[in-house]
C-alpha cells in the first residue's frame, strides 16, 4: 500500500495517454511545483459524481475505486493566465482508503500496479491500428508529440482509448480491462458502435 495525493478530475486517463490540466486552485498549483521538485507524481483519479471545485455545501464527491498515475511532461502559462500542465498516464492503481490534508489536497492509500508487459499486436486488432494510425495524422494529436509503440497491443489500445472521443465511462471501463484480449475487445465494441470498423 502507498500513499500518493490524488487529483480527482471529470476526466479519465490511460496508462500512455496524455492529457492537459488547467491548474487555478493553490491545492494544485502546491501539488505540481512540489511534483516538478521530487520528479514524482500523483494519482489522477475520475469523479463519479460531485464537482472538481470545492465550493461550501456543495456536498461531497464520489471516486472511482481505479485511477492512473501520471507524471508532468510539459509546463507553461497558459493565454488566460494560469498554469497549464500536460500529464503523461504510467500505471493504473487501486483506491483503498481516502483523506484529506489541511490544504484540502486529497490523499489516497493506493496498490500501485505493476506495468503491464508489452504484449505483440496481433492481425485480429489490425482495424484498431489503422484507426490510431488515422488519428496520429491529426494535426491536434500530432502536437501532443506522442511516443507511441505501435507494435504493444497495451500502447496501441490505451492510446486509441484516451484520443477517442468516448464518455468517461467507457474510457474507464477501458482503464479497467484487466487482460489485453478485453481491452482490445471492449475497443472493437466501440468502434463498431462509432461505425469506424
Amino acid at each position: 500500500m502507498t500513499e500518493i495525493p490524488l487529483f480527482p478530475v471529470s476526466a479519465v486517463l490511460l496508462p500512455h495517454g496524455r492529457m492537459p490540466l488547467q491548474i487555478f486552485e493553490q491545492r494544485y498549483i502546491e501539488l505540481v511545483r512540489d511534483c516538478m521538485r521530487s520528479d514524482r507524481g500523483f494519482g489522477l483519479i475520475w469523479i463519479r459524481k460531485g464537482s472538481e471545485i470545492i465550493v461550501p455545501g456543495g456536498g461531497s464527491i464520489e471516486l472511482a475505486e481505479n485511477g492512473c498515475y501520471a507524471r508532468i511532461t510539459d509546463f507553461d502559462q497558459l493565454p488566460n493566465g494560469l498554469l497549464g500542465v500536460t500529464i503523461e498516464g504510467q500505471q493504473r492503481f487501486e483506491l483503498d482508503d481516502v483523506h484529506t490534508r489541511d490544504n484540502g489536497l486529497v490523499m489516497g492509500q493506493v496498490d500501485m500496479e505493476c506495468p503491464p508487459l508489452a504484449e505483440p499486436m496481433i492481425s485480429d486488432w489490425d482495424s484498431m491500428s489503422e484507426v490510431l494510425q488515422s488519428l496520429l495524422t491529426h494535426p491536434h494529436v500530432q502536437r501532443m508529440q506522442l511516443d507511441i509503440d505501435v507494435e504493444d497491443a497495451w500502447q496501441v489500445g490505451y492510446q486509441l482509448g484516451q484520443l477517442l472521443p468516448l464518455e468517461e465511462a467507457l474510457k474507464y471501463q477501458l482503464l479497467c480491462a484487466p487482460t489485453v484480449t478485453d481491452l482490445m475487445a471492449e475497443l472493437e465494441l466501440i468502434l463498431n458502435e462509432l461505425g469506424s470498423v
